[in-house]
């Protein structure tokens, strides 16, 4: 059963079977045949837009990478190959391809019992960033049901997570009732919320690094067209920086700022057809609560609502909003320098920064997109990653190997920046690969705590982070942001 569920999986990929399971939600929530039909072709359409442009662009940004590390004369054994050999790797073993089965049912469960308020059934393709955790654990410890608890028991913080920062994220993307929910990107609403205050005492929350205040003080200059035309020229001069004086690499320099001007322009675009996906199911969801008995809500009646729930979409959503996708261009250089400076790291990234911007969206959400925020929080949560991704590179390689893909020639060992650049996923890991179980218990019961305060006090929360987001200058938030 699980190698069919594998071959269909595939054989079909996300771009088909994540529209599928669009288009039974949204019959479920009694949306009408035709606008489920059509959620669900935006839904495939959007994907595939994403997958067309990463898959064009990473080649080219890749390249431009690789030659800012050789010029640095950088020289680490963990080397970041990308996220997709680490989801092949997750589908090749028993332990993910059970998650993926099971995982399914029990997202429907939790939701269905009250447990969580975030509906994650509707982003099925993202489960393998739980699945590949509980692959490494079984590859490590050889002990199955210990693995899949540790898959589910990061789908269980993950929701949590997913929750307390789902009406930040919802209104601050302009997707009414939506929440990101993916393991490899939602745990950045801990550093985002942790380090609020000091950015704060710093005086980051006046600076008004904002794509709006761009636009008003730099007009054509800060528009994300043009802002990515001079970043891509800035990286481009680093890459070949000692070349500066061919022809050859003013082109390749002048070439990749184009590039990335098409990236900031397209990509918003694309990602406006694949929010339309998940409107209608949004609406209906406002349209349950207004049977309900409850009228057309304010912020403040929302952050009330006990019956307030959220869709889990794919992060693809927030990709290409300006402040997010701006603070993770900017954050690619500084992420190899890092790299470079780091006492003790191993680890190098590089494929894997194209996905910056997905890493970032909860930052970007909590803190009403202020950038100078955004990207101090990741030189700060990043950094600890690059640790987490040094520690990790010799099991993600042997898993890697074992259950996905031939390790390419050259290179030693592996990583996933987007995958294992992850503090709190390697903590949860390292409590449940000891087989300790007092460490293991203490990771449930800091989980029992946060679900036990979320459930008495989301409200409280939910209006803490809205007073924490609003004491950020400069910006009015996101409803002309993502246009559908």
């Amino acid at each position: 059963m699980l190698e069919t569920v594998n071959k269909v999986f595939q054989t079909f990929g996300a771009s088909v079977l994540v529209p599928i399971m669009i288009f039974v939600v949204a019959l479920f929530l009694r949306v009408k045949p035709k606008t489920a039909m059509m959620s669900a072709f935006y839904a495939g359409v959007g994907l595939t837009g994403f997958g067309w442009i990463i898959t064009m662009f990473t080649p080219v940004v890749t390249k431009i990478i690789k030659q800012m590390v050789n010029n640095t004369g950088i020289k680490l054994p963990v080397v970041d190959i990308g996220w997709q050999a680490g989801s092949l790797a997750s589908f090749g073993s028993s332990v993910g391809l059970s998650f993926f089965v099971f995982g399914l049912i029990a997202e429907l469960i939790l939701f269905a019992l009250g447990i969580t308020k975030i509906f994650m059934a509707s982003n099925l393709w993202n489960n393998f960033g739980f699945m590949i955790w509980g692959t490494l654990c079984f590859y490590v410890t050889h002990n199955f049901w210990l693995s899949l608890g540790l898959s589910f028991f990061m789908l269980l913080y993950a929701l949590a997570l997913a929750e307390i920062q789902a009406d930040r994220w919802s209104d601050y993307y302009g997707v009414k009732n939506a929440s990101v929910s993916s393991l490899h990107n939602i745990e950045q609403t801990v550093p985002a919320i942790i380090l609020d205050p000091l950015w704060n005492l710093l005086g980051f929350n006046k600076v008004k690094m904002t794509p709006d205040y761009f636009k008003r003080k730099l007009g054509v200059f800060g528009e994300p067209t043009t802002l990515g035309a001079l970043l891509g020229i800035i990286i481009g001069v680093l890459g070949n920086i000692r070349a500066l004086g061919t022809l050859h690499a003013w082109g390749q320099i002048l070439s990749f700022s184009i590039q990335l001007a098409a990236v900031m322009t397209i990509f918003p675009l694309v990602t406006g057809v694949f929010a339309k996906a998940f409107t209608p199911l949004a609406e209906e969801i406002d349209k349950h609560r207004e049977n309900d008995g409850d009228s057309e809500s304010t912020s403040e009646d929302l952050i009330q609502d006990k019956k307030r729930w959220f869709l889990g979409v794919d992060d693809g959503v927030g990709y290409g909003e300006p402040a997010t996708i701006i603070s993770g261009v900017i954050l690619i250089p500084i992420m190899v320098i890092i790299a470079f400076i780091l006492p003790g790291n191993k680890s190098l990234p590089i494929v894997d920064l194209i996905s910056l911007p997905f890493m970032v969206e909860s930052i970007v959400a909590i803190t009403k997109g202020n950038i100078l925020k955004v990207i101090a929080n990741g030189i700060v949560w990043f950094s600890l990653g690059l640790y987490a991704a040094s520690w990790l590179g010799s099991v993600y390689t042997g898993a890697v190997s074992h259950y996905g893909v031939a390790i390419p020639a050259g290179i030693v060992l592996i990583t996933s920046f987007n995958l294992m650049a992850r503090p709190l996923n390697a903590l949860i890991f390292a409590a449940f690969i000891s087989q300790n179980p007092l460490w293991i218990g203490l990771a449930v019961l800091v989980y029992l705590i946060l679900l036990y305060a979320l459930r008495r006090y989301r409200s409280t929360i939910w209006q803490y982070l809205k007073r924490m987001s609003d004491k950020n200058a400069g910006y009015s938030g996101s409803n002309q942001k993502i246009n559908y």
